[in-house]
């Protein structure tokens, strides 16, 4: 299931189903720890005798957020109950304080007494053993603890606290959890329990006839009691309504930092602009870590999630952040890099964003030989972007505290290539599946050497610029000469040695393939070797269902729908399509093949502006992780890039 919404602050990161249910709760790094991972918590009603929880069919719930903003704005209506709930949630942008205000509105002709009941379940740090939750009576608030993790639950209408509550054991034997004893209207007030447990509390709310009142619910979290307790009292001192609107105000502000002409692009095109750098924002660590999705419906695949800080994807984001001028962000990546980099200068498959290694399916062995478990394009994509980060500021103070990871990148990416071929030794390719000398991951090699060379001329010696000149120039030669085949007429995925060591070519069609040649400036966009390498792209693998779209290789399987014989097209591949279009576009008609494809993705966001990884190609609907930060990030970029050739255009 995809997370439809999610509100963050960067140190915390709440994600919400299609429900309007917190199935993600991230603290203290965006992506680790997940504290309710696996559970769920409910809103539930309760009315003449009749209980419904908001998820349920009955419901009629529209989702979306705020304009412009990481707050929601959730419509619930109830026909068989007659109540409607109007729902606005956001996670405070400095405070550890996610805070739900609920408009209940009772839509009979008649008074009726309505109670509003909050089910929570917790898995503190990621687990069900040793967690205690019990009432306070001192804060009038729930606690529910494991270590340094506290979780404060409270909350008013009318000026008053809730007036139900219940702690129960979830997950234990028969127990479902306190939640169920809900749905009689009535809670137990049990005050305490430990083990695997929940918690539920309760508002009874005594309506006239088509009138409404509200709801503020509240969590705050912290390491100590003190610090949730403290918080509280913010939220109290400063009144919910406000720090609501506090939080509005502040996205508003931020997401319009950079004035941006959006030229002839529809309202679609805008909205999700701003949407996808406000879920870039909401995705990233404030310790630097860019992650790649939060989305804990992946532990069916291996009991592994997206929550990691791959260089590659981080790279790429990096870049978006980039061109809107949020410097402090990106910054805070670089130097995530060079500090989890290895001795030797290149990065691992991923990592956490506490800056642990991440898990990895990459072996260190190719049969009985030592192999690098590396995606060589990871700490070359970051060279790239550090590059481009520096013609963006022109920062030779940050540039020069960064010479040091720069140049141990660069010896490494150097020296790590094949004596036969002169192009870089086998490494895992962009996808993360093939061992072998992959044209994408060449290009951005020598795009990496490119950077590094340019850095050695400002700030270091004429013997490290001749150094990465030369293994670029021997990079790009050698992509040209090896990697282009004379008979297909195009650019192959690459290389690779069998067992025996002979040398074969992968002629499988890779959406990374033409895409790497002409972003990474090996060829020009106009050249016939790169027009043919992607008109054998997109004869291949747009596809030509009702959904659209550009598939990432031949044959891709992953969440490939069961029985379908057609590759689910990604997001980031499409907008690879829509960054060639803008990058060969010689007149303003050009561009708008591009456009279209722009517009193609604003259609086939869910209806918050979240984009996934990839979508069905027959039913349009979203597959994979939800909101997948890569996608939001190529859409960005695809975006800026659509704006400034538009305004080269008009000077010619």
């Amino acid at each position: 299931m995809t997370r439809f919404y999610i509100l963050g602050n960067g140190n915390m990161l709440v994600c919400m189903d299609k429900n309007a249910r917190i199935r993600d709760f991230y603290y203290p790094y965006v992506g680790q720890e997940n504290h309710v991972s696996g559970n769920v918590h409910r809103v539930g009603v309760w009315v003449e005798d009749e209980f419904s929880w908001v998820s349920l069919e009955e419901w009629k719930l529209d989702i979306k957020y705020k304009k412009d903003t990481l707050v929601s704005h959730v419509r619930a209506t109830s026909e068989e109950l007659n109540v409607e709930l109007l729902i606005t949630e956001a996670v405070h942008p400095e405070k550890n304080i996610f805070i739900r205000k609920i408009e209940v509105k009772n839509k009979e002709k008649k008074k009726r007494e309505i109670k509003i009941f909050f089910g929570q379940q917790f898995n503190i740090s990621e687990n069900d053993i040793g967690e205690t939750v019990y009432y306070n009576p001192l804060l009038d608030s729930i606690i529910d603890y494991k270590g340094r993790r506290y979780f404060l639950i409270g909350g008013i209408a009318e000026e008053k606290s809730f007036d139900d509550y219940a702690t129960g054991l979830a997950g234990e034997v028969d127990r479902l959890g306190t939640y169920v004893d809900a749905e009689d209207g009535i809670l137990s007030k049990n005050a305490i329990e430990h083990g695997s447990v929940d918690s539920t509390i309760g508002f009874t709310l005594n309506l006239p006839p088509n009138s409404e009142k509200t709801i503020y619910y509240w969590i705050t979290v912290g390491k100590k009691i003190g610090e949730v307790s403290e918080l509280r009292s913010f939220i109290l001192a400063k009144k919910p309504e406000f720090l609501i609107d506090y939080t509005e105000n502040y996205w508003r502000k931020w997401v319009s930092k950079e004035k941006i002409n959006f030229a002839d692009l529809d309202d679609k095109i805008k909205d999700l602009f701003k949407r996808s750098l406000l879920i870039v924002k909401a995705q990233t660590d404030s310790g630097g870590a860019i992650i790649a999705a939060n989305d804990s419906h992946t532990f069916r695949f291996k009991q592994d999630t997206y929550s990691y800080m791959w260089p590659r994807d981080g790279a790429l984001i990096a870049r978006s952040l980039d061109r809107l001028s949020h410097k402090e962000m990106t910054e805070k990546f670089f130097r995530f890099c060079a500090n989890v980099s290895t001795a030797d200068g290149f990065l691992l498959h991923k990592y956490r964003p506490d800056g642990s290694l991440g898990s990895s399916w990459h072996s260190w062995l190719k049969g009985k030989k030592i192999q690098l478990p590396i995606q060589e394009d990871e700490t070359a994509l970051v060279l790239d972007a550090l590059w481009k980060h520096f013609l963006t500021y022109k920062d030779k103070e940050f540039a020069h505290s960064m010479y040091g990871f720069i140049k141990n990148a660069a010896d490494f990416l150097a020296v790590f290539r094949d004596k036969k071929t002169k192009l870089p030794k086998e490494s895992y390719d962009i996808w993360e599946e093939k061992l072998g000398i992959h044209t994408f991951t060449c290009c951005t090699v020598y795009a990496g050497l490119q950077a590094a060379m340019n850095f050695a001329k400002i700030f270091s010696t004429k013997t490290d610029y001749k150094k990465y000149e030369k293994a670029a120039k021997e990079i790009r030669e050698a992509i040209i000469k090896y990697l282009y085949d004379e008979k297909e007429k195009t650019f192959i995925k690459g290389i690779y040695y069998d067992t025996e060591n002979n040398l074969h070519k992968d002629f499988t069609i890779d959406a990374s393939t033409a895409y790497g040649i002409f972003e990474y400036n090996v060829l020009s966009v106009n050249d016939n070797r790169v027009k043919n390498t992607m008109e054998k792209t997109l004869e291949k693998l747009f596809c030509k269902s009702p959904s659209c779209g550009l598939g990432r290789y031949e044959n891709d399987q992953y969440h490939r729908t069961k029985g379908s014989n057609i590759s689910n097209p990604w997001f980031i591949a499409t907008l690879w399509l829509v960054e060639y279009y803008i990058a060969k576009a010689q007149k303003k008609d050009d561009l708008l093949q591009a456009k279209e494809l722009l517009e193609w993705v604003a259609q086939k966001a869910l209806p918050t502006g979240v984009l996934s990884e990839q979508i069905d190609p027959v039913t349009g609907e979203s597959l994979s992780v939800a909101p997948l930060t890569w996608s939001h990030a190529g859409f960005i970029i695809a975006v800026d890039k659509y704006l400034e050739k538009l305004e080269s255009l008009k000077k010619k």
